[in-house]
């Protein structure tokens, strides 16, 4: 019987064991350049299976939360090659989520103080995070976007393509496409974000077409082998919403199921919140999306996350519902997890108050199992 602690090959990877370590924005690479305090973070934790960068943005357009690294500048690249080595140097696996955040940001933080880009001149009910004058962090409304014309899509996509290229040359092991919880690839898939009339908007195949071509020109880069794509079929997380959403991931997962990717993450619920929820008349049957999947020929592996705990996990693998499970909170708080989790001990509790922002506290210090009293 397989078990989550087994090794597994996804793609073009090969991993020690099945359990990932979730994409975490934590707030702390000022200038969007990743130093040697992330690298000491993702090293602490490279005896997870895979580690799942924080959300990386691939342009500056892409960027919607101060202190979050980037992708977009020779510095932020240099400081990502100190986390790949690192992590490496630990015998872990490390892939970069890479990130556009669409209209989840603000004018302070775009080029020019432009307004942010989406889909369509809707804004968000949510709210992004800065940086205050007096070098503290706040949450602030996110700014009105503006809609994309048609022409600039393109020049997105080989946004895209590009830093997946630097990604590679900064020593990842891969790519995740982040088209989850309301950021520009989701917005696009949502009609409640996606308005258009013309040739991405309106029907489903219109509203996928931006991510089938984000996912084409990477995996065309850097091979279908090392790239992997993130989705969440129901959550509302950044104001997101879907009246059908069993039939609009239905066509997602049957197109990806093209390319022989790495893996697809799913995320069961909504993000961070209840596993049962629910957008549209009828709750979501992920079992019917996997079995879409494999019937159009998909062969990567499947990642499931969201409010996961150990019996749960090793329960998912073991019935064959996963191949993978990604856990968030408690990797933050937990850099041996994967120790913790095969001896069944006991787990540290995350500090909620240091997850945006600051330094080494509730970051880099919480202390491995050999160190707990």
């Amino acid at each position: 019987m397989t078990s989550l602690f087994d090794p597994i090959k996804i793609g073009d990877i090969q991993l020690a064991n099945r359990i990932v370590m979730a994409p975490l924005t934590r707030n702390r690479s000022p200038g969007a350049v990743p130093n040697t305090l992330n690298a000491a973070y993702y090293e602490q934790r490279a005896s997870a299976g895979l580690i799942i960068t924080e959300g990386t943005p691939i342009s500056q357009q892409g960027q919607g939360y101060a202190d979050v690294p980037g992708l977009y500048t020779p510095e932020a690249l240099a400081g990502w090659r100190q986390v790949t080595d690192a992590v490496h140097k630990s015998g872990g696996k490390i892939v970069v989520q890479m990130w556009h955040v669409g209209r989840i940001s603000h004018d302070s933080l775009q080029p020019n103080g432009g307004k942010p880009v989406a889909p369509s001149a809707i804004q968000a009910k949510s709210k992004t995070y800065l940086i205050n004058a007096d070098g503290s962090g706040s949450f602030a409304e996110t700014s009105e976007p503006r809609a994309l014309a048609r022409e600039e899509i393109a020049g997105i996509v080989e946004d895209y393509r590009r830093a997946a290229r630097a990604s590679i040359e900064a020593g990842f092991d891969g790519v995740e496409i982040h088209a989850a919880n309301g950021y520009l690839i989701d917005q696009f898939l949502r009609s409640g974000s996606n308005q258009r009339d013309d040739d991405y908007g309106g029907s489903i195949e219109n509203r996928a077409r931006f991510l089938f071509e984000v996912v084409d020109a990477i995996a065309s880069e850097i091979g279908a082998g090392r790239t992997a794509i993130r989705i969440s079929p129901v959550t509302p997380a950044n104001d997101v919403f879907d009246p059908a959403p069993q039939p609009l991931f239905t066509h997602v997962v049957e197109g990806l199921a093209r390319h022989g990717l790495a893996y697809i993450h799913v995320i069961e619920g909504a993000t961070g919140g209840p596993r049962d929820f629910q957008q549209g008349d009828a709750p979501f049957d992920y079992d019917a999306l996997r079995a879409a999947y494999r019937a159009a020929g998909g062969t990567a592996a499947w990642m499931v996350n969201n409010g996961y705990n150990r019996e749960m996990a090793i329960d998912a693998i073991e019935e064959g519902k996963a191949d993978l499970v990604a856990f968030g909170k408690l990797f933050i708080s937990n850099p041996d997890l994967v120790t913790r989790l095969k001896n069944d001990t006991v787990l540290n509790a995350p500090d909620k108050d240091t997850f945006y922002g600051g330094g080494a506290k509730g970051y880099t210090d919480y202390p491995a199992l050999e160190n707990v009293a």
